[in-house]
This record gives C-alpha cells, sequence and structure tokens, in this order.
C-alpha cells in the first residue's frame, strides 16, 4: 500500500540509546560521585566527633582535680634510734596557693604512703562534661609510713562524708552525700555502682621514699591517676 507508513526503527533506536546512556551516566554519577561524596561527609562527621572526643580527654587529661604538697622538714634518729621523719602536708589550688592550714606530721621511716580512695565514673560522663560525674572523686585518707600499720597511720579527710575542698566550693548534695556514705557498698555490689554511673571505685596508696630538704607533689587527675612528682630541692624558708 502506498500510503502506507514505516515504523521508524532507525530513530526508535536512537532514542533507546540516548535512553541507555543517561541511564548509565546517572548510575555512574550515583556510584562514583554522589556515593563517595557521601561516605566522605559521614567520615568527616565521624573525625569530627573523634576530634571532639579528643580534645575532651586532653582537656580532662591536662586537669588536675586535687593537688597536696608535701614538704621533708627534718629528718634525723631519735633517742631511741628510730629514724623520724617530719613533713609538712599542704593541700594546694593549681598556682601553689594553700586552700586550707598545713598539718605538720612526724612518723617512724622514711617511706611514706598516701592512702586515698578514689572513684571514677563511666567515660560518657567525661565527654559530656557532667558537672558531677565529669571528673574522678578523691578523698585523701591517710598517711601512714613502712614502720606502721596501715590502721594507725594519720587522718587526713574525714571518713564517709564528702571532703572538705569540694565541700569548701559548693555545698555537697545529697549524690555526694551518698556516694561517699556508700563508697565500701559500691565497692562490692556490681549493680548499686552502675546505677550510680560508677566505672571503677577502690583505694589506693602510692608511697615515695622521702629525703630531706625536698618537696614532693601528689596529684589527683581528673581521670583518676594519683600521681607524686619527683622530689625538688626544698627552698629554704624567708
Amino acid at each position: 500500500m502506498s500510503g502506507s507508513r514505516h515504523f521508524p526503527i532507525r530513530a526508535f533506536l536512537w532514542s533507546a540509546i540516548l535512553a541507555a546512556v543517561a541511564a548509565a551516566s546517572v548510575y555512574l554519577t550515583y556510584e562514583f560521585v554522589v556515593l563517595p561524596r557521601r561516605a566522605l561527609q559521614d567520615q568527616i562527621r565521624q573525625l569530627e566527633q573523634d576530634k571532639q572526643r579528643l580534645q575532651a580527654y586532653v582537656r580532662i587529661l591536662e586537669h588536675v582535680d586535687r593537688r597536696a604538697r608535701i614538704e621533708v622538714l627534718r629528718q634525723a634518729v631519735n633517742s631511741n634510734g628510730t629514724l623520724q621523719t617530719t613533713i609538712r602536708f599542704t593541700e594546694t589550688d593549681s598556682s601553689g596557693k594553700p586552700i586550707r592550714p598545713s598539718r605538720d606530721l612526724t612518723l617512724p621511716g622514711k617511706e611514706f604512703f598516701f592512702d586515698t580512695l578514689v572513684i571514677k565514673f563511666d567515660d560518657h560522663f567525661i565527654e559530656e562534661s557532667d558537672p558531677l560525674k565529669g571528673h574522678a572523686l578523691l578523698l585523701f585518707r591517710r598517711i601512714f609510713s613502712n614502720e606502721m600499720r596501715p590502721e594507725d597511720g594519720i587522718q587526713l579527710d574525714a571518713a564517709g562524708q564528702p571532703p572538705e575542698i569540694y565541700a569548701a566550693n559548693r555545698a555537697p548534695n545529697d549524690f555526694e552525700k551518698d556516694i561517699w556514705r556508700q563508697f565500701w557498698q559500691l565497692a562490692n555490689d556490681e549493680q548499686l555502682a552502675k546505677a550510680h554511673g560508677v566505672r571503677a571505685i577502690h583505694g589506693d596508696a602510692p608511697y615515695m621514699r622521702l629525703e630531706p630538704d625536698r618537696v614532693y607533689e601528689i596529684w589527683l587527675r581528673s581521670t583518676g591517676e594519683v600521681l607524686i612528682a619527683p622530689g625538688a630541692k626544698l627552698s629554704p624558708a624567708p
């Protein structure tokens, strides 16, 4: 029939080819541009979160929550033939200024133990800078020497209640009162400790062999480590 129209096969094929090319372009763009870009953005966000977390830990590591200065005033053998060491224990602020009266203590021997109680909270409280649980808590329990029984040591902070240094900044709240009152119960009850957000709770008694005319510093970092700095030459009194 002369009036019949032929199906435009060539045009159809070109249209199909163009559509396939367009679809392939969209797919390839999505696979090799969009997805990698999204993955890169996710990676950048994760790295930023990791950076912020590390910065929080660095701030905590650099922060010292409690510190004390130990000055060795005298070290001599008494009439009974026993070596006696007299120290001055002074709790200080970050600038070295005393924050409560010093105490002069005389004990037998020269190896002194600084007995403490430490409470550490779950890491996420540190990351969130929680005002109550964002740092470790330390109680200076007592000082004793290698020539003494620990129970005969000299008491520093009062047992069973928040240390005075914390109370000096603000009145202790019910949580702080409760956690110190229940220290040993928390230490021996995993579920109770978990309910209070406690990660670790224990005693820690670092010690130092003290030498005459030296001054030492003992620190509690906010992460819970109790450290004693090497002794420095004690400056003569003015």
